[in-house]
């Protein structure tokens, strides 16, 4: 059963019975930005938004400029926004250009030559405080770059007081190559010092800091001379300075360093051809033939040497040896084999040969062979001292190395034919 609700006696039924209903909420309005052209992103392309339905509602501006594009050509449009750009090189139009982009440029220019030189020579000066040498030395290069701009590729303010100017550019050119010369120091740079201490001198040949700097790079590089010559032109304009002082006394030991490294170095190359001429002139007078080629072997540190003093005549030559078991195409190397040594001598010790499983290479059963230096072949004693055999010019040292052929008695005509085989097709 309903509820009877009593109505007080001054209740007027004109008025609309009361509800308790949400009143709608207000429609939205459509900012005015996005109704605007003045705010759209990219050229509007009409045939990419007409609307199939002739009775919808046209698009807002702003997006109907984002409908006349593919997702491909938003992408490369965007590149070219100085927000979102990520290549220089294709940031332009057809014809290279990006308005935007040039716009963004030209706020370096502003001002006279001698403003912008001085706003990055004072971006350097903080890099270089916090020792930030990379960061530096681009400031003082974008200065520099400033400073050398052709006077009709000027595209700054004309300054009102000239001689300001010319003094205030001047000044700045001295200084930043002057503080380029110390980010290149630091970066190790030293030819790119000495160059840059070099322009700074040109405007001031009284900079003490470039004389100190350029003579720093020329120690790092070693030119002690050039060093030299530098630190005392500074000291000739200040002769109290410091730190050329400290300088001078630093270059001063290095070239004794120096000239100690040089001096051992040439005694140690006049022994070296003393002791060259001497083996020429022991060779020479055993009558031992050598020859070089350019296939030396390698052999470590094995070489035709004087012992024990390659400095004496009275000294023993002796030779790098292998041994050739063509056979059983096997080696081995004698680093030092004196010439009064004879084959005998290590074949006591080589033998047993750890590879001859047949027993074939006993001392008493073995030919040795040499060739000779026409291309054949010489049979060696082996209980002849290896003077003998190398004096008289039949045989020769080829590369500094000797070569003695060791065969079996059983195969030493099955070895002559093959050798004699080979030689003939050669």
């Amino acid at each position: 059963m309903g509820q009877i609700e009593e109505l007080p006696d001054d209740y007027d039924e004109s008025q609309p019975p009361a509800t308790t209903t949400t009143p709608p909420a207000e429609t939205p309005s459509i900012p005015p930005s996005l109704l605007s052209n003045d705010n759209i992103p990219f050229p509007i392309i009409p045939e990419k938004v007409k609307n199939a339905d002739p009775l919808a509602p046209e698009l807002p501006p702003a997006m109907a400029s984002i409908r006349s594009y593919t997702p491909d050509q938003l992408a490369d449009m965007m590149k070219k926004t100085p927000l979102f750009m990520t290549d220089l090189d294709n940031a332009g139009d057809e014809e290279g250009e990006n308005v935007m982009l040039e716009a963004i440029r030209a706020l370096q220019y502003e001002g006279t030559r001698g403003d912008v030189t001085l706003s990055f020579r004072e971006q350097g000066n903080e890099a270089a405080k916090l020792k930030n040498w990379t960061d530096a030395k681009e400031f003082y290069t974008k200065a520099i770059a400033v400073l050398n701009v052709k006077k009709e590729d000027d595209k700054w303010e004309k300054p009102t007081d000239l001689e300001k100017e010319e003094k205030m550019l001047k000044e700045a050119r001295e200084a930043c190559y002057a503080n380029r010369a110390l980010c290149n120091l630091e970066l190790k740079n030293y030819r790119s010092t000495t160059l840059d201490c070099a322009q700074a001198l040109k405007v001031n040949p009284r900079n003490v800091k470039a004389y100190y700097r350029s003579s720093m790079a020329l120690l790092a590089l070693d030119k002690i001379a050039e060093a030299t010559d530098t630190v005392l032109r500074g000291l000739a304009i200040d002769p109290n300075n410091k730190s050329l002082q400290q300088m001078s006394e630093r270059i001063a030991a290095r070239k004794e360093i120096l000239d100690k490294i040089a001096a051992r170095k040439q005694k140690e190359e006049e022994t070296k051809q003393k002791q060259k001429l001497l083996l020429s002139t022991a060779l020479q007078a055993r009558q031992i033939r050598v020859r070089k080629t350019d296939a030396k072997p390698d052999m470590e540190d094995a070489h035709i040497a004087l012992t024990p003093d390659p400095l004496s005549p009275e000294s023993t030559l002796v030779f790098p040896v292998m041994f050739l078991y063509p056979m059983d195409a096997q080696t081995d190397f004698i680093k030092a084999f004196s010439e009064m040594d004879c084959i005998n001598d290590h074949l006591e010790y080589l033998l047993p040969l750890p590879w001859d499983t047949k027993q074939e290479y006993q001392a008493a059963m073995l030919d040795c062979y040499m060739e000779t230096v026409t291309g054949g072949l010489i049979k060696v004693g082996k209980k002849l001292p290896l003077l003998q055999v190398l004096s008289g010019g039949k045989v020769e040292v080829v590369d500094e190395l000797v070569r003695i052929i060791v065969v079996p008695r059983g195969k030493t005509q099955k070895f002559v034919e093959e050798f004699k085989a080979r030689k003939g097709k050669a």
